[in-house]
């Protein structure tokens, strides 16, 4: 489909946003047991899915400190629904039992036991620690509770000198986490073209802007003369996102005074002094006349992925010159035909006359179309 309007941009993506909450709670599980400090329970991103997410199979990152020197030989992570008690309520949804222990650190030699869900533990043959000692362990792959609000969980950490994690527990301290909804934001992108052509187009934030384009109406340099070349420029702006790009035809008749005219160029060429010539191109010239360089190159260049807008044959040349209606003079083919962002083109306009040019004022009205292809 072939499309030659300016149509309205929009945005799409998705876009989750996941908040975690956790903090420490001091609940001693035992009065003998000394208290744990800086604990923490993070819940880490398993590759798209949030950490935070309910019932998502994540990695749960858990840091502290063990005051007390002794043996080592086993730590309990133990999932509950209160922070203390002479019981422990599991959370709906929680799964241990496929958890791995992915990383370690201050105390370690350990591997895990996942056998009882909820209540997983890592053992290594009982060694000793100095405490105060500040570990870290990351559990990957537990699934967490399953509420579709989000809910509130604790992990009851304790340490024991069995490898089993069975006895009198060392060291006890709690953490507290939360999953939480995620929120999803959708949007919508659609067939986009934005093109816009006057005697200037500015920029907005170093981006060709269509807002900032100027009038039409352009003048030539200088009065008509068979001993100099007369110039003017114009600028055009372009972007889509359309699968084969888009190509830029002139339109419109060459210069006329009442009957009299000014020959276009039907062939590119130089210019020539002297005689009768209305051309253009889209580049940046250099001896368009005796005294004045004409044109600017595309901006922002070319590099055959976002910016593919180039001149075309016959009006992509430096000081050659070209004008018949209906040409494409540009498309966004640079590195294959496809979509491009915004760039601007400056036409460059030149007249030669033979001295026997009638008097008159000429003007010409040229119309650019752009026409992407989705």
């Amino acid at each position: 489909m072939k499309n030659h309007h300016i149509v309205p941009v929009r945005l799409f993506g998705t876009l989750l946003l996941v908040t975690v909450v956790a903090f420490q709670l001091f609940m001693p599980m035992l009065a003998s047991a000394a208290q744990i400090t800086a604990r923490s329970l993070t819940l880490v991103a398993n590759g798209t899915t949030g950490g935070s997410l309910p019932g998502g199979v994540v990695h749960h990152a858990l840091a502290f400190t063990l005051p007390t020197s002794g043996n080592i030989g086993s730590i309990q992570f133990q999932y509950c629904t209160l922070a203390a008690g002479s019981g422990c309520t599991m959370p709906v949804g929680v799964v241990t039992t496929s958890a791995t222990l992915n990383s370690q650190g201050g105390a370690t030699g350990f591997t895990m036991v996942n056998t009882t869900n909820g209540a997983p533990h890592i053992t290594r043959t009982a060694a000793s620690i100095t405490g105060p000692l500040a570990v870290t362990y990351q559990l990957n792959t537990v699934t967490n509770p399953s509420a579709v609000n989000g809910e509130t969980f604790y992990v009851r950490i304790s340490t024991f000198a069995s490898t089993n994690a069975t006895g009198s527990p060392i060291d006890t301290g709690t953490v507290a986490a939360a999953t939480n909804r995620g929120i999803d934001l959708s949007g919508t992108m659609p067939e986009s073209l934005v093109f816009c052509a006057g005697a200037t187009v500015g920029l907005t934030s170093s981006v060709p802007d269509c807002s900032t384009v100027t009038t039409g109406a352009v003048a030539f340099n200088q009065l008509f003369s068979p001993t100099d070349t007369a110039t003017a420029t114009s600028q055009m702006a372009a972007s889509t996102n359309a699968g084969s790009g888009y190509a830029i035809t002139v339109n419109g008749p060459t210069l006329t005074s009442g009957s009299n005219t000014v020959s276009g160029m039907g062939t590119a060429a130089v210019i020539t002094r002297g005689v009768s010539q209305f051309g253009l191109n889209l580049k940046a010239n250099t001896v368009a006349t005796s005294t004045v360089a004409v044109g600017t190159e595309i901006a922002v260049a070319s590099n055959g992925t976002n910016f593919r807008g180039q001149a075309i044959t016959g009006y992509n040349t430096i000081d050659t010159f070209k004008f018949t209606s209906g040409d494409i003079v540009a498309n966004s083919a640079n590195g294959g035909a496809g979509g491009s962002d915004a760039q601007i083109y400056t036409a460059s306009y030149v007249v030669n006359v033979p001295g026997s040019q009638p008097a008159g004022t000429y003007t010409t009205t040229l119309t650019y179309i752009c026409t992407p292809t989705f």
